[in-house]
């Protein structure tokens, strides 16, 4: 609307306003749990966004050229709940559920709701996830806009200045961003309280546009929100001021309220009481949700992908399987336009560059700030990209939250860790990814990969594009040769048995650099009269859990694993999970102390995992 219906429009909002505290307050206390008094404090902000800024189809809040809101602060859930329910998607009763097991109204927004783009709550990760939003826009020629809202206390969270640094950089202008300042975290005021200028020269030296509010006066609100649209060139930042539990009687800018349901009967009455005395009189038969603005147009779908060309890599040639991700990432990206790539300034390691030179326009630098790569590219994903960020493996166990809620939001993201375990040599153990596999294993929605040649990467990195949801590639530095044909096919769940006969002694399990330990430790054991079963686990989530329990069968219930990495969470434990109930004994072969800088073979065999070791193992068997 405009400046001239602010005298019809502000006295609705207000109403609207009121109304979102109301059911904030009721349908807390009727689950007796909740965020009531954070909700209040975002109130106006809130009826301002939804009811005369965004523009969304209410009735279908997947719609591709929509705008975007992502509640960083995800704890005051009850509000955005309550603005859709305003807006008409489904009736007002249902928020008396919230966070009941019988309903999707959970205490943080989850993308089981549909008009929750990735999962929040953990603090700093929705800024993140706002930019990729942002960025897809830009991908898909879209004029939709991104809207977050951040907590004052959260903005102590170093992930939220990684997204001002990457945001700033992009000159995403299709970015708005609210700070709700109202002063209080959970045990104790917030680090600069209703100081506004702290937070507006922060985020002016990041290069945001910012504007600082009452964020309690719509028309300052509304003119802010005006301000943002009419920038160009940088992302927009607003400062609200606001106050806890606004409008709550005792609750209002006090202490100690912080996740607390007001008490039904005296204490939730009383407050209740004093919200229906800020009704106000407004145009009779207005509604504003009837008048909400609908997106112009829907972006065209896009086109099927096509199909790939086998691999070209010839039997023996060496390659690191590093080298080959980034190959198959560029090969990938003229096969369906929906793939993109994300980087934290090692993209001449990861050899992501490779898609750079080609989609340039698709490639999106964070430089060394991995929170803000894996959660911008949920964002992406969740507007439909496939985003492939990358990085040393080492360095995505700084973003370990992000892969949490990644797979909480069950989004489509596709990582890659390159220069994993004691392999990569003299570069030492900071940068030795030893714990990645257990990392992402641990979370149960994601696929888990470790190919070992180029052709069995090529051919993973395509299927992990084209499965449904959120997958890891481990790749390695040293180049190792390729043992695949162009025709052979890898699927998610399955694995490869390399070597076998009728008189096999154990099976032997390995991936990445140890598959080859596994085959020269073979080739040993064959000389001195013994046979082992080798296999090539390139799928550790999920694990072809018959395959192996059958060879372990086939070899007199002996199976040995063998990986660079931590005993915990790897190879061994994935075997081991599979087979332990049909009674099959696995000896598990893996870096079992900090290891130190060396040749990559001086370090394998320093640390057991080398060929020889697994000769020791197999005769040690019993």
């Amino acid at each position: 609307m405009s400046q001239m219906d602010r005298s019809v429009l502000v006295p609705a909002l207000t109403n609207i306003a009121t109304r979102l505290r109301i059911d904030s307050v009721v349908a807390t206390s009727a689950t007796g749990t909740g965020h009531p008094t954070s909700c209040a404090s975002a109130a106006d902000i809130i009826a301002a966004l939804f009811f005369a800024e965004l523009r969304f189809d209410p009735k279908d809040p997947q719609h591709p050229g929509a705008d975007r809101f992502v509640l960083s602060k995800g704890h005051a859930a009850p509000i955005l709940y309550a603005a859709w329910a305003e807006a008409g998607l489904f009736d007002r009763s249902e928020l008396l559920k919230v966070r009941d097991i019988s309903s999707d109204l959970e205490g943080h927004p989850t993308p089981r709701l549909s008009f929750v783009d990735v999962a929040t709550g953990s603090l700093g990760q929705g800024i993140c996830a706002a930019i990729g939003s942002a960025l897809n826009a830009r991908r898909i020629g879209s004029d939709y806009r991104t809207y977050c809202l951040i907590g004052d206390g959260e903005s102590a969270e170093g992930s939220v200045w990684e997204a001002a640094e990457v945001a700033a950089q992009d000159q995403l202008d299709n970015l708005c961003c609210i700070t709700d300042v109202n002063a209080l975290g959970q045990s104790r005021a917030t680090m600069w309280q209703h100081d506004l200028e702290q937070f507006a020269r922060r985020w002016r030296a990041f290069g945001w546009h910012t504007i600082a509010i009452d964020g309690h006066d719509l028309n300052q609100i509304l003119d802010a929100f005006a301000e943002a649209r009419a920038t160009k060139g940088q992302p927009t930042m607003i400062v609200a001021r606001t106050l806890k539990g606004k409008g709550m009687a005792f609750a209002e800018a006090k202490d100690n309220w912080h996740g607390k349901a007001f008490k039904k009967g005296e204490e939730m009455d009383s407050i209740l009481a004093t919200l229906n005395t800020q009704f106000v009189p407004q145009q009779d038969g207005l509604d504003l949700a009837q008048q909400i603005a609908r997106p112009a147009s829907r972006p065209a779908d896009p086109p099927a992908p096509k199909a790939l060309a086998a691999p070209e890599y010839k039997l023996g040639e060496q390659v690191a399987t590093r080298e080959a991700y980034g190959a198959a990432l560029a090969k990938l990206g003229a096969a369906d336009i929906r793939v993109v790539a994300l980087d934290a300034d090692v993209k001449n390691s990861t050899f992501s560059d490779k898609f750079e030179k080609v989609f340039p326009q698709r490639f999106y630098q964070n430089f060394i700030a991995e929170q803000v790569m894996v959660g911008s590219a949920m964002g992406l994903a969740a507007r439909g990209a496939i985003p492939f960020p990358s990085t040393f493996a080492a360095f995505l166990t700084r973003a370990a939250d992000f892969v949490r809620m990644a797979a909480i939001s069950n989004v489509n993201v596709k990582l890659a860790g390159s220069h994993a375990g004691v392999s990569i040599g003299e570069d030492g153990p900071s940068q030795m990814a030893l714990e990645d596999l257990g990392m992402f294993r641990a979370q149960p929605n994601f696929v888990v990969l470790y190919p070992s040649d180029g052709v069995s990467t090529e051919k993973l990195v395509a299927a992990m594009a084209w499965h449904k949801g959120p997958a890891y590639m481990r790749t390695s530095r040293p180049k190792t040769p390729v043992i695949y044909g162009p025709n052979e096919t890898f699927e998610i769940g399955g694995l490869k048995v390399l070597r076998e006969s009728a008189n096999d002694v154990a099976t032997v399990v390995g991936a990445g650099v140890t598959l080859f330990e596994a085959l020269k430790a073979y080739d040993t054991l064959k000389a001195e009269g013994l046979s082992i079963r080798v296999i090539d686990l390139y799928s550790l989530q999920p694990v072809d859990k018959n395959a192996l329990v059958a060879a372990g069968r086939a070899t007199k219930g002996q199976i040995v694993t063998v990986e660079d990495h931590y005993a915990a969470g790897g190879i061994g434990d994935a075997v081991s999970e599979a087979v332990s109930e049909a009674g099959i004994k696995v000896h598990r072969i893996a870096v079992r102390e900090i290891p130190r800088s060396g040749k990559p073979d001086e370090l394998l065999d320093r640390y057991g995992i080398s060929a020889s070791h697994i000769v020791s193992a197999v005769k040690g068997l019993k």
